[in-house]
């Protein structure tokens, strides 16, 4: 079964005027073309990578078509670090950047640094991770709840509608995991009323190191009763993944359904250790961003919300066509040397 689906696209673009940009992205001036920083919630999870091979790809398309656009990657080494990426925030205020694509690591912490940014006519795109507040641009990403639901849906049909299962959280104010927790935890509710949930109030951590802790002290407790797990992103669903095999319990004896795509996950699924991704379109995220940014800045109008897709993987589906281009992103080819 193949679950595929998309949202609302890219609003018309207009072009600006201008010039030549630093083509490297690293900084200094952007002459009269537009200096753009996109902030992730962190820069080790491979998620981040394709959302900046996004944002350089529409870069790219933006300098080719008269648009002089600079990129700036820049962001919290960790997930966990909101001081950091809030004074990140702060200091491109300072340096009066063009604009900012900014996926919120806190849904609250940086409402402050958000509507600051606002006030010094600098706007701002949220992409991946909602905010408690509309002074944005418009919101750029998936539509996490119902991903969510794919995820509670596709493990009830696994379980055959009954036992019980796990959902570890991932972090308390990522807004984006938030949602697809809820989605997972109505599905499941509304649909399969034999299926007890045994456990969904804990949190994993930001780290494969803390997940796989928090997965253990889990699984010591319900491990015996546990037929399904359900993990809202991909530091989770591997470091879930690692204590269940190191149980001896993998390859299908606890079905486990998680979210977005790592080089380990896709081994675990292709193992059978791992029975259903919920993907994510994350260069296309990145490149929306701003290319939406890029339009606001125009004077186009933009859609307050755009959606840019979710799919439901499994090792089946996982050689379709449509399918391999979210698990093979061409990263080299915005990322590599040069670009």
């Amino acid at each position: 079964m193949k679950s595929w689906q998309l949202g609302a696209a890219c609003a018309a673009l207009i072009l600006v005027a201008g010039c030549g940009s630093d083509p490297d992205g690293n900084g200094g001036s952007a002459g009269d073309g537009l200096e753009i920083v996109v902030i992730p919630k962190g820069t080790t999870h491979e998620f981040w990578k394709s959302i900046h091979a996004g944002a350089k790809k529409a870069e790219r398309e933006l300098n080719a078509t008269g648009q002089p656009v600079k990129i700036i990657w820049k962001g919290p080494l960790k997930e966990d670090d909101r001081d950091e990426q809030i004074k990140v925030v702060e200091n491109f205020i300072a340096r009066e950047v063009d604009g900012m694509v900014l996926a919120p690591l806190d849904d609250k912490a940086l409402v402050r640094p958000v509507e600051t940014a606002g006030k010094a006519n600098i706007p701002v795109v949220i992409i991946d991770s909602g905010l408690q507040s509309d002074k944005y641009a418009s919101f750029v990403a998936t539509d996490n709840y119902l991903g969510g639901r794919m995820g509670g849906e596709h493990l009830g049909e696994l379980l055959g509608g009954k036992g019980n299962v796990l959902m570890l959280r991932y972090a308390v104010g990522s807004a984006s995991t938030t949602k697809r927790e809820e989605g997972f935890l109505d599905a499941i509710k509304e649909k399969y009323p034999g299926i007890k949930v045994l456990s969904s109030d804990q949190y994993s951590g930001a780290t494969r190191d803390l997940a796989y802790t928090a997965s253990q002290n889990l699984l010591s407790r319900y491990g015996n009763e546990v037929n399904g797990v359900f993990c809202p992103n991909e530091s989770v669903t591997v470091s879930m993944t690692k204590a269940i095999r190191d149980l001896g319990k993998a390859g299908g004896n606890v079905k486990i359904v998680g979210f977005d795509t790592s080089v380990q996950s896709l081994r675990d699924l292709e193992a059978g250790d791992v029975q259903g991704l919920v993907v994510q379109n994350p260069i296309r995220m990145g490149y929306l961003g701003v290319k939406t940014l890029a339009s606001h800045i125009s004077e186009a109008k933009v859609e307050k919300r755009i959606d840019t897709g979710v799919a439901m993987v499994t090792k089946e589906n996982m050689g379709e066509p449509e399918i391999q281009e979210l698990l093979n992103p061409p990263l080299e080819e915005y990322l590599g040397e040069g670009n």
